[in-house]
């Protein structure tokens, strides 16, 4: 019999220390038992908040995302936490509204201030949002938000970062170093073929239809070389019509936290594929 490398863990999850639209906390508290006990590694292509990881804690991870300032800071986060917090402390001590646009407009040079800037404009600026113009400066408003310093276990996420790989990649490259026995936990910015609105089409400028495709390509390919597969999508039949020659598909339900007022949050639901 196979014994299970990573079994589900009975350790509480580790909290996610980025805070990332559409994160998937929810998911994991609500449908533990879509994640199955695996042999290999755990491959997470689009990473954002990682609430998944933190939740399994796998043995082994290959974790990648295409945005670089991200990917530095859970890398400055693994190999030297308390630099990172106590830079932090320092934004958390000047923190008002012309020291948030001035932190905002700086380019900095050592992945340790980059780090602690990401950290610093997350935790400050509207809703958590990251987005960034045309020439990429990050140009989210400040929010309402004056807590810099939160009650993170860097020392435990420092600790089981050093069990993953890292690297700013396209999703595509990642799942193809999945193999039998691996587990692919997917969770793309939510595009669909059509209808573009709200949130969904600013998604549409940095992940296409043509993305969404490519994804299913490379999820249908690693299925085939017996890994196992976990994505959230949009709940748009464009979507459903992608995947339901080859995966199951169900409908998730969630809190929505996008909004600027609690007035305009509410239930809304998404597809869970694998």
């Amino acid at each position: 019999m196979t014994v299970a490398q990573n079994p589900i863990t009975e350790k509480p999850p580790l909290m996610p220390f980025i805070k990332w639209a559409g994160g998937k906390r929810w998911l994991y508290q609500k449908h533990q038992t879509l994640f199955p006990d695996f042999t290999g590694r755990y491959f997470e292509p689009f990473l954002g908040g990682a609430a998944i990881f933190f939740a399994l804690q796998p043995n082994e991870s290959v974790l990648s995302d295409s945005n670089q300032w991200l990917i530095e800071t859970y890398q400055a986060i693994r190999d030297d936490w308390k630099t990172v917090v106590k830079k932090l402390q320092e934004h958390q001590d000047y923190h008002c509204k012309d020291y948030y646009y001035d932190i905002r407009s700086i380019r900095f040079e050592n992945i340790m201030d980059r780090a602690a800037q990401f950290l610093y404009l997350n935790r400050t600026c509207w809703n958590g949002l990251f987005r960034v113009n045309l020439s990429g400066r990050f140009n989210v408003p400040i929010g309402t938000k004056t807590r810099v310093i939160l009650d993170d276990d860097f020392q435990s996420i420092s600790r089981i970062l050093k069990r993953a790989k890292l690297s700013v990649s396209d999703f595509e490259d990642t799942i193809s170093q999945a193999n039998e026995g691996d587990l692919i936990f997917a969770d793309p910015p939510y595009s669909v073929k059509h209808n573009y609105n709200g949130f969904v089409k600013y998604n549409e400028k940095i992940f296409s239809w043509s993305d969404q495709e490519r994804l299913h390509r490379s999820l249908k390919e690693a299925k085939s070389r017996g890994a196992h597969v976990i994505l959230t999508n949009a709940n748009h039949e464009s979507i459903r019509e992608l995947y339901s020659d080859d995966f199951q598909v169900f409908e998730a339900y969630r809190h929505s936290t996008l909004s600027g007022s609690s007035d305009h949050r509410c239930a809304t639901s998404e597809l869970v594929i694998r």
